[in-house]
């Protein structure tokens, strides 16, 4: 069982996304976001914090480099022993219990009559990936949330055990 106390969300198809942020704040839960999303979040007058700010650094590069950086996959990764807290803690780095990640919409925008090369090219993600197995692979400690029809079951989790998740949870959110 562990503690959701910080979340990174990053979501192209944003179906229940307000239900979902609404839910995690009620567990004082630190919301980081990127893009579209965090304007989302923002509208829907829920606090959040740009992945900017957590990583001290812009997006570049039209928006392909947001997410790829030590402060992002450090947190994902740490395992919560007593060593990994203490380099967390000399790097700046918060850790991050919650990940809700779906991919650029690539088959659909390929599927489009007209599509151009370079637009097929900007669909392909890359952070979402990377952070989707970062969380998995660490699913001891973080949940990582890929599909939206799992946002009820991720909060019914959380009123279950008080703003945590089981380990049994997490390796089933993980396997998807």
């Amino acid at each position: 069982m562990f503690k959701i106390r910080q979340a990174l969300i990053s979501v192209s198809d944003k179906t229940g996304l307000t239900e979902l942020v609404k839910g995690l704040e009620k567990y004082e839960i630190n919301l980081i976001s990127t893009g579209g999303t965090y304007n989302y979040i923002k509208e829907a007058g829920v606090p959040v914090r740009y992945i900017s700010e957590v990583t001290g650094f812009p997006e570049i590069l039209d928006g392909r480099v947001k997410t790829l950086h030590p402060k992002v996959h450090g947190g994902i990764l740490a395992l919560r022993t007593e060593a990994h807290h203490q380099e967390l803690a000399k790097a700046g780095i918060d850790p991050i219990d919650l990940v809700v990640v779906n991919l650029y919409p690539f088959a659909q925008t390929i599927a489009k009559p007209g599509v151009t090369w370079e637009e097929a090219i900007e669909n392909i993600d890359i952070g979402g990936p990377t952070m989707i197995r970062a969380a998995a692979k660490n699913h001891k400690y973080v949940a990582v949330v890929v599909d939206p029809t799992d946002y009820d079951l991720l909060l019914q989790e959380l009123a279950a055990n008080d703003g945590a998740v089981s380990t049994d949870f997490a390796l089933r959110l993980a396997g998807k």
